[in-house]
């Protein structure tokens, strides 16, 4: 898959791709990153990507000419409709769904805001979709951009050191859309606390049994909406709801 970075800042971008367990999928190209300066299609000795926004007011808006010139240039090279994405605080939440979808698409363009923001009438003309991490707002939308390639990279095939490690991420269907249990290492006993007997038993069943419990635990405390939506899918056994009530 493809993803085309437009930034004013693609220097962020260096450290980010190679280092880190994703590095593998941008170094092997599973993940082909390619990024564009948007000051490369400005026009004038200065360069220029924005203006004062019409109405007054403070900060600048980025120019809509620039970025349509850009994006010409990226879709010539890529020669198909991979979807603009820009990153947006009235964008969809990106949740774990979303990165499985994009990890199974062929890619798409990433514009990174800056400033106030982009100019609407190239938003309305040419953005298909607007993503959000969540409800604060960023300097520029590169972090979002970089949030959104990791996630992806590291669903790929071969990019973790365990090809089912992700499966226990939380959020994954694989624990019913449940947050991760608590997980420990050696030495088995740290500052007079010591790792759960369960973890040490060697009895299969038995710590799939604790990990199950754990993770219903730190659902519960920390995200009760998730408990409710695996309730109404009928991701819940019997078991899981006698271990809820003890709570």
């Amino acid at each position: 898959m493809r993803f085309d970075v437009l930034t004013l800042f693609p220097e962020l971008f260096a450290p980010f791709l190679a280092a880190g367990v994703t590095r593998r999928a941008f170094e092997t190209k599973q993940v082909d990153v390619r990024l564009w300066q948007l000051r490369d299609h400005a026009e004038g000795n200065y360069r220029r990507v924005d203006d004062r926004p019409f109405g007054g007011g403070p900060g600048m808006v980025m120019l809509a000419a620039p970025l349509a010139r850009c994006l010409a240039a990226v879709r010539a090279d890529r020669g198909d409709a991979a979807p603009l994405v820009l990153f947006s605080p009235i964008g969809e939440r990106l949740d774990h769904a979303g990165v499985e979808r994009w990890s199974a698409s062929a890619g798409a363009i990433l514009l990174c805001g800056r400033y106030e923001g982009v100019d609407q009438r190239f938003i309305d003309r040419h953005v298909d979709v607007q993503l959000s991490l969540g409800d604060f707002v960023l300097s520029g939308g590169e972090i979002a951009a970089m949030a959104l390639l990791d996630a992806v990279a590291r669903l790929q095939p071969g990019v973790l050191n365990d090809a089912d490690s992700h499966q226990e991420d939380s959020f994954n269907p694989a624990l019913d859309g449940l947050l991760d249990c608590p997980h420990y290492t050696r030495p088995e006993e740290w500052e007079g606390v010591r790792v759960p007997e369960e973890l040490l038993s060697g009895h299969h069943a038995r710590i799939e049994a604790w990990r199950r419990q754990q993770r219903l635990a730190v659902t519960a405390k920390h995200r009760p909406d998730l408990i409710a939506a695996a309730r109404q899918s009928g991701r819940l056994n019997r078991a899981d709801e006698d271990f809820l009530r003890t709570l």
